[in-house]
């Protein structure tokens, strides 16, 4: 712990912490080969690169293929290898699912499932605070597809998402929190809607991953982009979809293999390793995350701050009820009388933190969240200049010196400006 977490009270400390804490044991004891007899095996497994399996007869491999939905079946390197079977068992163990597939990217994990579930004249409800890139596939891809879609707000009551839905809705899709928004959406009343339409619900679970069961909350399939948390260090790109009955298996299985969509063994293999080490990493990250969030909450230069574990963000309530912790990526949203010149500048003038996009990794990042995301319905993010924080390993105490010079002088160029 950071010394700024210590001013954190105790039990915000815990309730974003613990669900790391819990979780620890299980990322380094689940997927991973066990000693047998006199035999010794590596602590991390082999990385087997391959495209061709050999069988010892047409009638082997006749047989490998009609065992494609086997989780640890070979049958050619594009349907997966070892290392990814044996990642595919961690993610599908953590999210609470039966299978798990490994895909490219954490946009293909978005788009995969959509794919499966979706076709020419089928609606699709979808959240308005989704992942940019997912929102660009539906406009670019689905509705060219055929696929109408009909954007909802976050926080949506049951009764108003009913109103939105067709005959022909086949999908609801969330993300919660809402990308760059953090709205923390009801997942046991979009369940039950979905249930209602005879409709699968996926739930963008990337955030929370391992802080939730989607399943038991009513979502039928989960994503997850593995390059952020899991993978941890920047240096991989790659997505999981979860699913938890055998029918959305075989669905989910057949499309991945239709379109080609599994990844390399060496990006599984570099997200295996990095899950060992992410509940440690997170708890730590996570506990930063809430001193600095409680820090720039105290600020005048603050309107908000959308960290799902604080009161001001919106959809707290279900935070509290469904999630056992905290990630490290929240939102602020500054107070009007700043203008977006404003926000850039005191982002330009910071030293620890980071200019990208992605997040999840060791290091802190900052990105503005105004000014190019689509929106339909209304965003807290509109009320004033607005960026988003990812909190890293650095010391809690040095993250929020550079922050506090950043803002210090976002505060003298606005009294500048005003007694010019």
């Amino acid at each position: 712990m950071t010394d700024h977490a210590a001013t954190v009270p105790a039990a915000l400390l815990e309730s974003v912490v613990r669900g790391w804490r819990d979780l620890s044991t299980r990322l380094v004891q689940l997927g991973r080969d066990r000693p047998e007899g006199d035999g010794g095996v590596f602590v991390n497994p082999p990385i087997t690169r391959g495209s061709t399996v050999l069988f010892a007869s047409l009638e082997a491999m006749d047989a490998a293929g009609h065992r494609r939905y086997d989780d640890e079946q070979l049958i050619y390197g594009a349907m997966g290898t070892p290392v990814q079977h044996l990642l595919e068992q961690v993610i599908a163990a953590i999210e609470g699912g039966a299978h798990a597939q490994i895909v490219p990217s954490g946009l293909a994990a978005c788009a995969l499932p959509l794919l499966a579930c979706l076709a020419a004249g089928d609606h699709c409800l979808l959240s308005d605070t989704v992942y940019g890139p997912t929102r660009r596939f539906a406009e670019k891809v689905l509705r060219r597809f055929g696929v109408e879609i009909t954007y909802f707000p976050p926080l949506a009551s049951e009764s108003e998402l009913l109103a939105l839905a067709r005959p022909t809705t086949r999908v609801i899709y969330a993300e919660s929190p809402g990308s760059h928004s953090f709205e923390v959406q009801d997942l046991r009343m979009l369940g039950r809607v979905a249930r209602q339409l005879d409709a699968r619900l996926i739930v963008d679970n990337t955030w929370g991953i391992g802080l939730i069961d989607p399943f038991a909350l009513g979502a039928h399939i989960s994503v997850q982009a593995l390059t952020k948390y899991p993978a941890g260090h920047s240096d991989t790109i790659i997505g999981a979809v979860t699913v938890a009955s055998d029918a959305d298996w075989r669905l989910l299985r057949d499309t991945a293999i239709q379109s080609g969509q599994t990844a390399g063994p060496d990006d599984c293999w570099l997200t295996l390793r990095g899950l060992r080490t992410m509940g440690v990493r997170q708890e730590r990250q996570a506990a930063t995350a809430i001193a600095v969030a409680l820090w720039l909450q105290s600020r005048p230069e603050v309107a908000r701050v959308l960290h799902p574990a604080l009161p001001s963000c919106p959809g707290h309530e279900n935070w509290k009820r469904d999630f056992t912790g905290a990630s490290s990526l929240f939102g602020v949203v500054f107070d009007p009388a700043f203008t977006g010149a404003d926000l850039m500048a005191m982002i330009d003038s910071l030293t620890l933190f980071g200019i990208g996009a992605s997040w999840g990794g060791y290091e802190s990042l900052v990105l503005p969240t105004t000014g190019g995301i689509s929106r339909t319905c209304q965003s807290v993010t509109q009320d004033g200049p607005a960026c988003r924080f990812h909190i890293g390993l650095e010391a809690g105490e040095l993250l929020i010196a550079d922050l506090a010079r950043g803002l210090d002088g976002m505060s003298a160029t606005r009294r500048a400006r005003a007694g010019a």
